[in-house]
């Protein structure tokens, strides 16, 4: 299996810090956009792609849903989310996306929060959550926006005193392979464009059903460095329905 940042020791304990890991959900910018997308949960089968800590299977199981599987690759982040974010209808699976057997037609949610940036082909995916979607089936994603994404560092520019000047957007149609630096570590992500994105869903019989640039809550402006977030997007939530049988 391929082995990722997040089992590294370093690295893991910089994440496990960071205010999403530390409060779950309700720590994380994006939530408050991200929960009004998600589908009735009831008696649904869901299946999470990268699950991390396992919030988003804890949220399905708490709301109803029947069967919850959560893939991740990294040991260290299911340990704990089998640790923190158990239930009778939640299985954790170690594997990549990528390398899932998707049962056709077996769930009626896929969910995926912040980790499709890290998978080299999106239309891979896209291929993959239809084909295991029963017909009407949801998908939702979170992904790092394009505009975060295409220069590839994801770092401020600052002016000579120290203070932000702007955010670099440079090589958006160079899409690839992207080193950038997250919790003061390289790490490798991939940049694709919001064309690519829509592309990879509609080409795949799947139909675009909302889409949002989320701003962090009033309620997080407080948080050191959160109000900058207002100044560019970050992140991209967009959920899409199977219309019928592919």
């Amino acid at each position: 299996m391929k082995q990722n940042a997040y089992d590294q020791d370093i690295f893991f304990e910089k994440y496990s810090q960071m205010e999403r890991s530390v409060k779950g959900l309700e720590g994380a910018g994006e939530w408050h956009a991200l929960k009004k997308m998600l589908p009735d949960f009831t008696g649904k089968r869901v299946l999470d792609l990268g699950c991390g800590f396992g919030w988003h299977c804890r949220y399905a199981a708490e709301h109803g849903a029947k069967e919850v599987i959560g893939l991740d690759p990294s040991q260290k982040m299911l340990e704990r989310a089998a640790k923190c974010n158990a239930a009778p209808v939640i299985r954790y699976i170690q594997t990549m996306m990528e390398e899932y057997t998707y049962p056709k037609q077996a769930f009626d949610i896929v969910i995926s929060s912040l980790a499709l940036h890290y998978v080299e082909s999106f239309d891979e995916i896209c291929q993959k959550v239809a084909g295991t979607l029963t017909r009407g089936g949801i998908f939702v994603f979170s992904v790092e926006h394009p505009v975060f994404t295409a220069q590839g560092p994801q770092q401020w520019l600052y002016d000579p005193d120290g203070r932000i000047c702007c955010w670099p957007v440079d090589r958006y149609f160079d899409e690839g392979e992207r080193e950038a630096i997250f919790l003061g570590e390289p790490i490798r992500k991939y940049h694709r464009t919001l064309t690519t994105y829509w592309n990879g869903l509609v080409q795949n019989g799947l139909t675009v059903t909302d889409i949002v640039e989320p701003e962090p809550p009033s309620e997080m402006l407080s948080i050191p460095g959160m109000a900058d977030e207002l100044r560019r997007p970050m992140m991209l939530l967009i959920s899409a329905c199977k219309m019928q049988e592919i």
